[in-house]
Order: C-alpha cells, then structure tokens, then sequence
C-alpha cells in the first residue's frame, strides 16, 4: 500500500531498564510494538521505531553503590546483566535494614547528574553491557531500533519545557513541588518537578514528544506501554493539550494486558524474574528436539528450530486483543498444534514443498473453471480478505488481526490441499490450483513477517 507515503510515524516500544533483566513482562510490548513497526511499513509509512531505554534515575545511585561494596572488584564488561541484578537485589536487602544506604544511592545518582567522571563512567559502563546483552535478544527476534534515546537523553531538554509551562502560566507550587493541575478533568496533579528538584518521568516524556514532534514531524506517535500507565498517559497528554500542542490528538497510547506467571508476579526487587532469553532459548531448544524426531534430514536444522522456537512463543502474544491479561504458561506456548505460529510456518513451508515439486507453473495458463468447488473458493476469499485486515489492524493497533488473517488463510490452504489434486494431469488445472498455491504462499510468508515471524521453506 501506498496510503502512508511520505509520512512519519513514530513507535515507542520495549523501553528496557539499563542492568536491569530483559525478562518475560518485556514482552508484549517488544513484540507488539515490533509487529506495528512492520504494519506501519507495509502501508508504506517511514516508520522510526524507539527504544526509550529506562536509563536515569535514583536505581543507578543503587547499583553504583552496589558495585563499590559488592562487586568484589571485577569489571563491569567482565560481568554480567544476571550479576548486576543480584547486586541490585542485595542492596534493597540490605537497605531495609541500614536505611543509609538510601541516602548514599541519591548522592551517587546527584554525581552523574553533575557529570562526576567516575560516576558516569561507571553508568555508561552498565549501559555498554546491557545493550550488548539484550542486543542478542532482538536479534533473536528479528528486532531492530531506529533510535536508543532513553530517558537521559532529555535531561537538558526538560528546562525548556518548564519555562514554556511557567510562561503559560500552568505550573502551580504544591508543598514544595512544581504541578499541572488536573483536577478540573478529573485526574490527579502531574507532578513536573518533585520537591528535591528532581524532574519525573512525565517530565522527560513531554520534552520527549515535543523532540520527536520536531525532529520527525510524525502524523503519529505510538507508546506501546502496559495499561498500569493509562493515567500517565492521560495526564502527559492532557498537559501537552493545555500547553496548546494541537498534535497531540496524534498521540496514542497502545496499551496491552499484563503477563504473569503460572508461579505469581515478577520483581526485579525481590530476584523472582523470568528471563525472556532463557523463555527462547528453551523454545528454541524444544523445537530442535521435535525437528530431530520427525525430520532428522532436515537441513539447516538449528535456524529452523530458531526460526519455530522463538516464532512459537512470540505468536502467543500476537494472536489475541493485546488488553488481555497474558499468563505465561510453557506447556501452551510450546504446543505445536492448533491456531500456532508453528502451525502457520508448517503450511507455508507445505506451500513451498508444492510449488518446489511441480517446478514451476504458466500463469497464462490457467483454467478458472476449477475455482468453483468450496475449497478453492475459500482460500481465494481468505486471500482476497488479506489486505483489509493489514489496514484494520494498523487502524486499531491490533496486530492479532494479521495473526487471525494468516490463520484463515492456512486453514483454508490446509482444506484445499486435502480437498484437491494440485498437480494434475491437466496443465490448466495445474497451473490454477500451483498460481493459488504460490498466492497462499505469499500471503502468509507476509502475515508471519508482520507479526515478527520468520517462514521457513522446510520443515
């Protein structure tokens, strides 16, 4: 499609913590906000898809201090993102007993703000590390960024936008802090700046929105963010309204259900985290042990199993409305049959296997009268039904519409080739059925891609 020719949107998604884990909660968002990127393309718009890496703040006092006092010495680039978690983990634990350590967090948090060099050394370090780390992860994912400007990247941009908001006369002083009053809409204050002077994140995301407005002159930016911030997005909004930000109606938030575990909820603080690697690496691995079972002579067996594995456990995100509550269970995500990404990868490699035997098929040649029985007539229906679904979807910021559209289209593939010889004696039955075969091919290759998926010629 060409509908969104010469327009920018801008996608905000995944947003990880700087050596904090890239666990399992991470990822509706990564995936949702992945798969939007990709809609957005194939309706032709330039896209610029945003890592907003939670990179500042009080926790970066707390893992310094950490370091110092327990990291026996080693280097960060010799550690790991698990170590600086455990770290992170200890120093609430040890907090709760000696409240100083607090006090001592704050102060090597102010060090960085002030451009201490030992200070910022250390937190650019546990940036480098991180960013290596996860960066492993969306490669697994077929994930890629634009734009890694996090949170810090807006600290001197906040100023500006305290002055405008001064100056239009929408900044209150209550106890102390700095606030936009909402209580005229029905919200609470959107506090600006604390009382310690220390800015917030509704802060830096209204220096962000005001950046990105300028910088890419979107038609629209997207937030893929959980729904606990539904009110931080309403109220930055509304202060973006009342600062007379007329783009602002430009700007959704696209927000998803929550994933839990089947064992409870996830705290970095208290260590009981799910790594989303160790979520692929185990999908990946329990695919390779199902393709060595049942197609030993398989080539390139370890890209397919990556290719299903990690396919597998993002398709189980993408293929229900993203405001539901997800419980991440193994056993369901894993499970090849069914309405699965597996299912959908098998059918096109089943497409591929087809169009391979027969060698090739005259597109001048086809008889239509062998449209007419139920089958064919359904997957050509599913076919033509394709596009409008990629359309609804970027509408209503719903990627499982592409999901369902795929599955329709397999299912019905699936019917067609059960219901029908495909390579016949007669060449314009053939040609006919291999040009549907090489359409059905097509469309789910491009439904799985918009949704993350790679498709796998083989299976």
């Amino acid at each position: 499609s060409s509908e969104g020719q010469g327009k920018n949107v801008c996608v905000e998604f995944s947003s990880i913590n700087i050596a904090k884990p890239f666990h399992i909660g991470h990822l509706p968002s990564t995936a949702i906000g992945n798969s939007l990127n990709r809609i957005y393309k194939a309706l032709g718009y330039n896209t610029i898809a945003i890592n907003h890496l939670g990179d500042w703040g009080t926790q970066f006092g707390k893992m310094i201090v950490a370091y110092k006092k327990w990291g026996g010495g080693k280097p960060i680039e010799e550690s790991t993102v698990r170590e600086l978690v455990k770290l992170y983990v200890r120093f609430h634990e040890e907090a709760e007993k000696d409240e100083s350590l607090n006090d001592e967090a704050r102060a090597w948090f102010r060090k960085i703000e002030q451009g201490d060099a030992e200070a910022v050394d250390l937190w650019q370090r546990m940036k480098t590390l991180t960013l290596k780390e996860v960066g492993e992860v969306y490669k697994l994912l077929g994930v890629e960024f634009d734009s890694y400007n996090g949170e810090s990247f807006y600290e001197d941009k906040m100023q500006a936008v305290i002055d405008e908001l001064d100056a239009k006369g929408l900044l209150k002083t209550d106890k102390g802090a700095k606030i936009v009053d909402l209580s005229e809409y029905n919200m609470p204050p959107c506090i600006i700046v604390k009382s310690d002077g220390a800015t917030l994140y509704a802060t830096r995301d209204l220096a962000a929105a005001i950046y990105r407005k300028n910088t890419y002159d979107f038609v629209k930016s997207i937030y893929v963010v959980a729904y606990q911030q539904n009110l931080h997005f309403q109220q930055f909004f509304k202060v973006l309204e009342l600062m007379g930000k007329t783009w602002v109606k430009d700007c959704v938030h696209v927000n998803f259900g929550m994933v839990s575990m089947e064992e409870g909820t996830l705290s970095t603080r208290h260590g009981n985290v799910v790594y989303l690697e160790d979520v692929l690496d185990a999908a990946v691995e329990k695919t390779g042990k199902i393709i060595e079972e049942k197609s030993p002579d398989l080539p390139d067996k370890d890209e397919v199993a990556a290719a299903v594995g990690v396919g597998a456990v993002v398709w189980s995100m993408l293929y229900n409305s993203r405001i539901k509550d997800v419980t991440f269970s193994w056993k369901k995500v894993l499970n090849f049959d069914g309405e699965t990404g597996p299912y959908a990868q098998y059918t096109h490699a089943r497409c591929c296997s087809v169009l391979r035997k027969a060698g090739g098929y005259d597109i001048n040649g086809i008889d239509p009268s062998c449209f007419a029985d139920d089958a064919t007539a359904s997957l050509a229906k599913a076919i033509a039904a394709f596009p409008a679904a990629v359309l609804a979807a970027a509408e209503k910021n719903e990627p499982y519409i592409v999901s369902r559209a795929t599955m329709e289209v397999c299912t019905a593939f699936n019917k067609f080739y059960f219901c029908n010889q495909i390579i016949t004696e007669d060449a314009g039955v053939s040609a006919a059925r291999l040009a549907l075969t090489d359409a059905a091919r097509i469309t789910i290759k491009k439904g799985l891609y918009l949704v993350g998926l790679q498709a796998p010629e083989r299976m």
